[in-house]
């Protein structure tokens, strides 16, 4: 570790392995405190990891069907955490990946009042994946826009999502703030496969710190759904509507008892991108990564990581068409319905306002 103040501030991407990375920062803040290095956390009461994305979501006002009152003064109780550290902190929350130019710069200048290096951390996996994902979390919120839909608005330039996906606009937004490109990281998710403690060492690798510091294995992460898993949560926020989306009385329920509780970790055939979307989505990414070349960020894993994977056309199943093994939707439907039932037959309880 570096002498002297330091802030890793680890700004997405989503679905980039940022849960787990998170819950085991979190977990092993105690550990990580005695080696000098913060992990800014909100009272026991307020629930676990809410100071960084409350922080982020008061920085960016963006607050995600919020309301004020849950955002309001979050970014100045996160920089007085910060700037009266003396040693490193980590700030870790997808949330700041929506940073303009200006919130980017304002983060960058806050946090290091008092002479604090700033450093930013960027975590990425490979498009083809990164898109499945996000379709995936969409519906994980209650909507319901099909897959090949979802897969034309992101070819055509009309998913927003994608802003936050963008390597070059990413890292060239935080670069050009600090005024160090080697200060901007970029952290390659390791391919499907690979040993999971790898994304781990990466990241502590760019935020300087030795990862035996933190023993304690992850407990969270945020594990996708299955294709008659998705199938079957697309038919659902159909039929909910606007009561699956953030803010609506059903969401908390869907997101926690149906997908956190009924459908999520099942051993299921994984949905894939779509072979016919394959040609765009390595040739943006070329694109993306000859940028990245020669952007000078420091670049921590391997940039192959981030090139696609073809899905073979003959394996290949359109989440929007019923799976012939319907067997396989239906006993993911019971699972879901049987979830939901345990605790009661109402919501679970008014819109959470938690992650």
């Amino acid at each position: 570790m570096d002498d002297g103040r330091r802030v890793v501030l680890h700004v997405g991407a989503p679905k980039s392995g940022t849960t787990h990375l998170q819950s085991r920062l979190n977990r092993n803040a105690d550990a990580l405190a005695a080696h000098g290095v913060l992990v800014p956390r909100a009272p026991a009461d307020d629930g676990p990891a809410s100071l960084a994305f409350r922080a982020a979501l008061d920085l960016t006002g963006v607050r995600l069907g919020r309301p004020r009152r849950y955002t309001d003064g979050w970014w100045p109780r996160l920089v007085e955490a910060v700037t009266t550290h003396d040693g490193t902190s980590v700030v870790s929350d997808e949330a700041l990946v929506r940073c303009t130019d200006a919130t980017a710069a304002r983060a960058v200048r806050d946090l290091a009042a008092g002479g604090a290096e700033v450093h930013v951390v960027y975590t990425a996996r490979d498009l083809a994946r990164q898109l499945v994902s996000g379709w995936l979390e969409g519906l994980k919120h209650g909507q319901s826009l099909t897959y090949g839909d979802y897969l034309a608005r992101a070819r055509d330039g009309g998913l927003k999502p994608l802003r936050t996906y963008d390597l070059p606009t990413v890292l060239a937004r935080w670069a050009g703030v600090l005024g160090h490109p080697e200060r901007v990281h970029l952290v390659t998710v390791p391919p499907a496969g690979a040993d999971r403690d790898l994304l781990w060492q990466r990241f502590t690798a760019a935020a300087g710190l030795d990862p035996a510091w933190a023993p304690r294995p992850a407990r969270r992460s945020n594990d996708a759904v299955g294709l008659p898993e998705a199938q079957f949560l697309r038919a659902l926020n159909e039929r909910l509507g606007d009561d699956a989306r953030r803010g609506g009385r059903w969401h908390a329920t869907v997101r926690d008892v149906v997908v956190g509780r009924g459908l999520a970790g099942r051993d299921s055939p994984r949905v894939r991108l779509d072979p016919a979307h394959h040609g765009w989505v390595a040739a943006l990414t070329a694109t993306w990564l000859a940028q990245v070349r020669a952007s000078g960020v420091d670049v921590v894993g391997d940039l192959a990581d981030l090139e696609p994977v073809r899905t073979d056309a003959a394996d290949w199943v359109d989440p929007d068409r019923v799976v012939p093994a319907a067997v396989g939707a239906a006993d993911a439907a019971l699972g879901a319905l049987a979830a939901l039932a345990a605790p009661s037959g109402e919501p679970v309880g008014p819109p959470a306002y938690d992650r």
